[in-house]
């Protein structure tokens, strides 16, 4: 076997530290929604309360990265300043949470800190797809499946420190700026730079106007209303589901929901891994069809198996968990390819600023179907988004979509 050419190596060591970096900065991502329970205890908050703890954080994301495609800072700017600059940010205002005692000032700063990440998550796609061309599809599925792990880590922290909420805040914030440091010091852009150009306000007309920049979107909104909710309620669904069978969780039982619920959301980086694989043999189309059909299956089956013994809807989450994330790096390397060289990152942060205004909904939606109508209608509801993505990217597929 050939030794790798020392490109290929250093393609390998930029892959290697986008991925410790996305690891520790995402981390950010679920803090206060790992430590819900005792802020809810804290504020005396309903379900509807708590889970806003998670939505804001989406909605402070999508005001980011709407700023950002605005003003086309993925484009201007450049990628490891955004993200170190971000980063940094992301991790004051997250250690902030430790100095206020006041729902509003929390959820305030949990905006700040969505809207930070809107530096962190888009610009490490295009610095990673800068390294790669023919391989970008697992690459970029690697990227994803680091910051899906990064985004779990709060809940197995929370689990390990025995509910210690300062601890899990403290961690997160350490390890974004970890993650600042890393990507400062240590990337470069690849031999496959995208072109830079000046700011102008037209560019995120010209990437709109693309069909099949909207096409792939479309897939992608599709995802992504499945997706944050499954790993915001799925605990909840998890200890719902073993309550309705034999009585309230004793407290032994609470960190085993929290280790498996953390499991379904970890277990969704080798998904990404896998079908980053897989994409760049069938076709990145091919494969999220196929895997929003696996997962949208899930939804459907988790429902049924409400109320059944725990190791089999345990089994189920982490299948699902391993389908709803498999094919999310791939609408990514979709949209690189559907623009100009020079409004990738614009088109990238545009994308996920619409995809992640739409988890506002669903994230919301899951708990008020599950108090009403009960937590088999509210995972279920969930499938409609893979069955809206699967005619999208059905329609990319076809000649037309280059239109």
């Amino acid at each position: 076997m050939n030794a790798p050419r020392p490109a290929e190596r250093r393609a390998g060591h930029v892959l290697a530290l986008l991925a410790v970096a996305e690891l520790l900065g995402m981390s950010l991502w679920f803090t206060a929604s790992a430590i819900s329970p005792e802020l809810a205890a804290r504020w005396g908050l309903g379900a509807g309360a708590t889970a806003w703890l998670t939505g804001i954080v989406q909605l402070g994301f999508v005001a980011g990265t709407a700023l950002v495609a605005l003003l086309n800072l993925a484009d201007v700017i450049p990628a490891r300043w955004l993200f170190a600059a971000s980063a940094t940010l992301g991790a004051v205002v997250n250690a902030l949470l430790l100095a206020t005692d006041r729902y509003d000032v929390a959820l305030a700063l949990r905006f700040a800190t969505g809207a930070a990440l809107a530096g962190v998550y888009p610009p490490a796609m295009k610095m990673i797809a800068t390294w790669y061309q023919s391989r970008r599809g697992l690459a970029i599925g690697i990227i994803v499946g680091a910051l899906t792990l990064g985004k779990a880590t709060p809940f197995l922290l929370h689990a390990l420190a025995e509910g210690n909420g300062r601890a899990v805040v403290l961690a997160s914030s350490i390890g974004a700026l970890l993650a600042a440091a890393i990507v400062a010091l240590g990337y470069r852009d690849g031999p496959f730079a995208f072109e830079r150009r000046p700011f102008s306000w037209l560019l995120v007309g010209e990437v709109i106007r693309r069909r099949e920049w909207r096409l792939a979107t479309g897939g992608y909104l599709g995802h992504m209303w499945e997706l944050y909710a499954f790993w915001t309620w799925i605990g909840a669904f998890l200890a719902a589901s073993e309550a309705q069978r034999g009585g309230p969780l004793s407290p032994i039982a609470r960190p085993v929901v929290e280790i498996v619920a953390y499991g379904a959301i970890g277990i969704g980086a080798l998904g990404c891994v896998w079908g980053g694989w897989v994409a760049d043999r069938i076709g990145q189309a091919r494969l999220v069809t196929f895997a929003m059909l696996a997962s949208g299956s899930c939804a459907l089956l988790a429902a049924g198996a409400f109320g059944a013994p725990f190791l089999l809807t345990a089994g189920l989450a982490w299948i699902w968990g391993f389908w709803v994330i498999a094919d999310s790096a791939q609408f990514s390397t979709l949209v690189t390819r559907s623009v100009p060289s020079h409004a990738v990152g614009t088109a990238l942060t545009l994308q996920a600023s619409l995809g992640f205004l739409l988890t506002m909904a669903s994230i919301q939606l899951v708990p008020v179907l599950a108090q009403r109508i009960g937590w088999p209608a509210g995972m279920a509801m969930l499938a409609i988004g893979p069955a809206f993505g699967i005619v999208a990217i059905r329609a990319l597929r076809s000649p037309s979509a280059a239109r």
